[in-house]
């Protein structure tokens, strides 16, 4: 079998495996609500669009919207127009959501700790490198 083959067949594997640990390991968040509150707390203002969520995620943008309405509910995040244009909502990271946010990256690094291999840094950066490019590369076609 070609070796990128076999590459994308056990990378997908691994994502899913991972994706349901995490989902079982972050005190009742999904990974990707997760996501959410995460580049909501490392954005400007702690707010963003729900279309740059959608593209930060790798998800559609009605995906994103299913997924914060539920998050709403429970005062994860909140959401409004734009100052400057009323067409456009701003999904923001609510009191609540960061208190989960910071509950849920305790659970992660325990996680990691857990799954990952000591002193595999190296590795793991170089990984992390292949996997920016083949995402790059991925939109470019």
């Amino acid at each position: 079998m070609n070796q990128s083959i076999k590459f994308f067949i056990d990378l997908s594997k691994a994502q899913t495996i991972l994706s349901n640990r995490f989902d079982r390991g972050l005190g009742g968040l999904s990974f990707n609500e997760f996501l959410i509150l995460f580049y909501l707390d490392n954005s400007e203002n702690k707010k963003m669009r729900r279309i740059d969520i959608a593209e930060k995620i790798g998800l559609t943008a009605s995906g994103i919207t299913r997924m914060l309405l539920p998050m709403e509910k429970v005062r994860l995040v909140k959401s409004g127009p734009a100052e400057n244009d009323a067409r456009v909502r701003f999904v923001e990271l609510a009191p609540g959501g960061k208190e989960q946010l910071t509950e849920a990256l305790k659970r992660l690094e325990i996680l990691a700790e857990e799954i990952i291999p000591k002193n595999k840094d190296a590795q793991i950066e170089n990984l992390a490198k292949l996997l920016v490019e083949i995402s790059g590369r991925t939109l470019m076609i």
